[in-house]
């Protein structure tokens, strides 16, 4: 049975902040390596390094707590419902996902349900703002995903490593890298690929790919540490995703220095910025061989593609990000739109 409602105290100062008992839900189980699941972890080291009680859930059991913040409109509707339904003048914050973004909340009733009763939003990246309406984006806060920091190495020299990172499902785009390499035919371009088959299908069509093509490997799913370390010694990473909210994997790449060859979305360039020079139109394995080629032998190229890469890091700081969270924390306790 829930406790009778009650308002929170208005927020006058860090300083003054009770200790809040917060709970993040997110659909992605403990131990995924799925974004939202990576998301709502950090958030919550976050939080706790703020001083407040916080849990991480895949949905709200009605438990008593000050605050909620939910991850992905659709998938979290039904806690986001409960949460209001039970407790309608305390906060709850929504963090958009690319899913969220770009495909259900222009045609899925609870994802627009969701961004009705949010208090506040979160979109990970400003080009997000461009898919809200004007009063939505009043209660709209960006806040970058933040990285710890990974040392550079050096990339090999007898090929032209290139890194992708990201589960094997039709949001990712997952094979562009792989079938662009037919384009490079003497290339000495190597591609590997780094993440989990979301289907069989998907698993069968990596195999069948490193089967014709002996410059892809596939090595499924590998712990962070793993993965990063593939990343940091990489010439450069390539990100084919058709959506994205803001990858992770981006920020981890622009805080290492790891030269970027991005598909021309919104959730990537709101990251990388709108004059980065290393776009390709979404889904043209053409154009994407033309830009890996052009990083292999133009040493220039791929210098600049480093030097504005390492020019976005001031957006993946944990400190920026653990105060844009305090921020949002006090909004939700004042009220303010502010």
């Amino acid at each position: 049975m829930h406790k009778p409602d009650s308002p929170l105290p208005a927020h006058k100062s860090s300083a003054a902040t009770k200790r809040l008992r917060i709970v993040i839900v997110t659909p992605a189980a403990p131990g995924s390596r799925q974004g939202n699941r990576n998301t709502a972890e950090r958030w919550a080291r976050h939080l706790r390094a703020l001083g407040h009680e916080t849990q991480v859930a895949l949905e709200w059991d009605g438990g008593d707590c000050d605050m909620l913040i939910a991850l992905h409109a659709r998938r979290s509707h039904a806690s986001i419902k409960a949460w209001k339904a039970a407790h309608p003048r305390r906060p709850l914050a929504l963090v958009l996902t690319g899913t969220d973004l770009y495909r259900d909340i222009r045609r899925d009733a609870k994802a627009r349900a969701s961004l009705r009763l949010a208090d506040r939003v979160v979109v990970l990246q400003p080009r997000g703002l461009d898919e809200l309406s004007a009063a939505q984006r009043e209660k709209t806060r960006v806040i970058f995903q933040s990285v710890r920091p990974v040392r550079r190495q050096a990339p090999p020299r007898r090929y032209f490593l290139v890194t992708v990172i990201g589960h094997l499902r039709e949001e990712k785009d997952p094979f562009r890298a792989a079938r662009a390499l037919a384009h490079l035919p003497q290339s000495t371009i190597r591609v590997v690929h780094l993440g989990k088959a979301m289907t069989a299908e998907m698993g069968r069509q990596a195999r069948a790919l490193m089967r014709a093509e002996p410059r892809y490997r596939w090595l499924g799913e590998l712990d962070h540490a793993g993965a990063m370390r593939w990343l940091a010694r990489s010439h450069v990473m390539v990100i084919s995703s058709r959506m994205e909210g803001g990858a992770h994997v981006v920020s981890e790449a622009i805080g290492i220095g790891v030269p970027v060859i991005a598909s021309a979305i919104p959730g990537n360039i709101g990251l990388l910025g709108e004059h980065y020079p290393g776009y390709y139109a979404l889904a043209n394995e053409t154009a994407l061989a033309a830009q890996l080629a052009r990083a292999q032998s133009d040493p220039a190229w791929l210098a600049a593609l480093g030097t504005a890469v390492k020019a976005r890091c001031h957006e993946v700081d944990p400190a920026a990000e653990r105060k844009a969270i305090a921020r949002l924390i006090a909004e939700l306790l004042s009220g303010t739109n502010g």
